[in-house]
This record gives C-alpha cells, sequence and structure tokens, in this order.
C-alpha cells in the first residue's frame, strides 16, 4: 500500500533534519573558535548538505563560510593530472611520451619515465622532501624540484613496475605543462579549468604575485592551544597541492566530472583508470561498502582535506579542514554511509 504524499513528504524532511543533526555532531570539535570546517555532500546534483563550522582565522574571528578558500594540499593532483588531460585532448603530449622527450637535459633515466607513470605514482622520482638541504631556509617551488630530479641519476624502481606516492612526478607535471602551454600553471588553471566552470574563486596560489580572497589559515592544535601553522618549506610546490579552493566551487568541479565540458569521455576513462596500486590520474579508484568510488585526501601543515565522489550513485562528499590534524576520512566515510542505499 502506497503511503499519502503528506505522511511521505514528513518522512523526508525527518530523514533530512536527522542527518543534518548527524553533521552536526561529527563536526562539534570544530565548531565555536576553533579551527573549523567546511562540509558538503552533493546527491542527484544537489547541495543536500552545505554547512560550515569554526574559524576561518582564528586571530581575527573570521568564521568559515561555504566560500571559504582552503589549501587543498593533495587534492590539488586531480587538477594537475586534468591539466595533463588537457594538453592531450589538445595533442600536444601523449601519455607515452617520456621525459626526454620533452626535457632533452634529462638525465638518462628519464628515458624510461612516461607520463602515465608521473600521473599513477609509478615513475620512482626520488622523493624531493628528501633532497631538501637542512640549511634551505627559503620555500622551494616546482621548477626546484624539476633541477633536484636533473641532479640525481637514479629511481627508486624500474618506472612502472610499482607504485609509490611521488609529490616530485607532481612538481615535474607542472613544468610539462608550462614548457607545452607556454602559459604558467596558475594561468593554465584559470583559463582552462576555472573560468569555463565558473570556479573563479579557486587559485594556484603565489605569494607575492597573487591573492587568496576568503582564506582560510591553517592552525595546529597541541595540548588545547591553537597554533599558527599556515606555511611550511614545501607549501610554494604547486602540482601536489598548491591549489586553493572552496567548497562550493568544488561543487562546480563535481558537476563538470559527470559532462564532457572539459574531457571527451574517451579521455575521462583514462583519466579514472587504475593503475599499479588502484590509482587513476590525480584519484585513487576502489570500492566502499560495494560502490565504486573515486577519491583523494590532502594533508599538509595546516590543512587536511577530503572529496569523495560516487558517480554511479550520483553522491559526492566534500570536506575541507585549516587544521593539521585529525584525519578526516573516517568523517568522510560516516557521512556517505548516510546517503548510500
Amino acid at each position: 500500500m502506497k503511503l499519502p504524499i503528506f505522511l511521505l513528504l514528513l518522512i523526508t524532511i525527518f530523514s533530512s533534519c536527522s542527518k543534518e543533526s548527524k553533521i552536526d555532531k561529527i563536526f562539534a570539535d570544530y565548531s565555536g573558535k576553533n579551527p573549523g570546517a567546511s562540509a558538503m555532500v552533493i546527491k542527484d546534483g544537489k547541495l543536500i548538505i552545505n554547512q560550515s563550522f569554526g574559524m576561518a582565522n582564528v586571530d581575527e574571528d573570521i568564521a568559515i563560510t561555504p566560500t571559504t578558500n582552503f589549501r587543498l594540499a593533495s587534492v590539488t593532483k586531480q587538477f594537475t593530472s586534468m591539466s595533463i588531460m588537457l594538453l592531450v585532448q589538445d595533442k600536444k603530449i601523449n601519455l607515452n611520451d617520456k621525459l626526454t622527450d620533452i626535457f632533452p637535459d634529462f638525465p638518462k633515466y628519464g628515458e624510461t619515465i612516461k607520463i602515465r607513470h608521473l600521473l599513477q605514482h609509478t615513475s620512482g622520482l626520488i622523493d624531493y622532501e628528501d633532497l631538501i638541504l637542512d640549511s634551505t631556509t627559503e620555500q622551494v617551488h616546482d621548477y626546484d624540484i624539476l633541477e633536484m630530479m636533473k641532479s640525481v641519476d637514479s629511481t627508486y624502481f624500474e618506472s612502472g613496475t610499482q607504485h609509490r606516492y611521488s609529490n616530485s612526478a607532481y612538481a615535474v607535471l607542472v613544468m610539462i605543462i608550462e614548457q607545452l602551454s607556454a602559459q604558467s600553471f596558475p594561468e593554465f588553471l584559470y583559463s582552462r579549468i576555472f573560468l569555463p566552470l565558473g570556479m573563479t574563486n579557486s587559485i594556484a596560489f603565489i605569494d607575492g604575485k597573487n591573492k587568496v580572497e576568503n582564506r582560510a589559515f591553517g592552525y595546529h592544535l597541541e595540548n588545547d592551544s591553537i597554533k599558527f601553522s599556515d606555511q611550511s618549506i614545501t607549501s610554494a610546490v604547486l602540482g601536489d597541492g598548491g591549489i586553493y579552493s572552496s567548497v562550493v566551487d568544488l561543487y562546480k568541479w563535481d558537476q563538470a566530472l559527470y559532462t564532457e565540458e572539459l574531457l571527451s569521455n574517451e579521455l575521462f576513462n583514462e583519466y579514472v583508470r587504475p593503475g599499479i596500486g588502484g590509482y587513476g590520474f590525480g584519484w585513487r579508484i576502489d570500492k566502499f561498502q560495494e560502490h565504486y568510488r573515486m577519491s583523494h585526501t590532502g594533508s599538509t601543515c595546516g590543512f587536511r582535506n577530503v572529496i569523495q565522489r560516487y558517480p554511479e550513485d550520483k553522491l559526492t562528499v566534500i570536506i575541507l579542514t585549516n587544521r593539521r590534524e585529525p584525519g578526516i576520512e573516517n568523517l568522510a566515510d560516516d557521512i556517505a554511509k548516510m546517503y548510500l542505499y
């Protein structure tokens, strides 16, 4: 027997209120005067949850809103990889091109490292964090990473044979984008992704050259005290983690990935095809409670973020936080369980 329409409406309203109440409980520690969070749940293209908690700037008492921009950290990698795929679509690059095809002065080991190896963390490139001298006082940049890779003569393993997460690879990818597009990485992102999608508040941040509007600053909580923790020696590297964005802009990004606005279906399928270790191009590909999922986390000195997409369920969970700890992937899992049927 079918339920009356008014009863179905009451059940829907109660369910929605109940879930919002659960969201409030999940983010209770992020509320008040604490460094906080923005949380968004998208279902069937609609904003089911769009809530913000806590402070973007603790000292100036500025609250977080849905338009607050957080440093995405490694969530940036999906935009770096999309930029490469746009160059593939432009026929300016091939996924099987080698590093030495693009940089003729690259060491001999670059003859075996393909673009797809960089994208899927199977290049074996040495971690640049281990090559930074202890005496370094200025922030390093993507071009510094490329030079570091040119200064060594070996890799961790033969490219394409193993998976090892590589920030070095994504810094090198930025230099490839700049080499082939004749644009800076921030300019390329803006002209090819952010502007077409209306993500006009998102930015690849370069101190002294551009500005992050509505910026959340990063913090570290220690012994019940809040400490400023916004930048590190590696925070100026763009390709592996230098984009700032908000849940409002990421909604536009998420919805565009259901369309061919950026990539053809053929190239999008390549973009999310998992390689060794279940990693696509800037996305981890797996299943959660038997639901196909593409996701990524982002972690840096003052930010923790996660985006989880369940495209077959038309469900996306986004959480951005401006604190170094704790990890929040489990929070996204708990929220996803509320909406996966």
